[in-house]
C-alpha cells in the first residue's frame, strides 16, 4: 500500500492505458477495500487483457460470460 500510495495515488497521468487500468480497477473495488483490489491486480490484468482498452472493446460474447463467471 505504501509503494501504491507513493508512486501513484495523487499522481498526475496522461497515458490512456494506465487510466483505463485505474477505471477498471476503481470500478470492481465498490463494496471492496482498495487493498484487496490491489492484491488482485495481476489478476485484472491478465483477465482485461493488459489493461488494453482496444482489446478489452473486442471481447466478444463468450469471453464477457468467461470474465462473470
Amino acid at each position: 500500500m505504501i509503494e501504491y500510495h507513493d508512486k501513484e495515488w495523487g499522481v498526475p497521468l496522461h497515458d490512456d492505458q494506465k487510466l483505463f487500468e485505474f477505471m477498471l480497477l476503481d470500478a470492481f473495488q465498490a463494496g471492496l477495500s482498495w487493498k484487496t483490489i490491489l492484491h488482485r491486480r495481476e489478476g485484472f490484468r491478465k483477465a482485461f487483457a493488459g489493461f488494453d482498452p482496444v482489446k478489452v472493446a473486442a471481447f466478444d460474447e463468450a469471453k464477457i460470460q468467461e470474465l462473470m463467471q
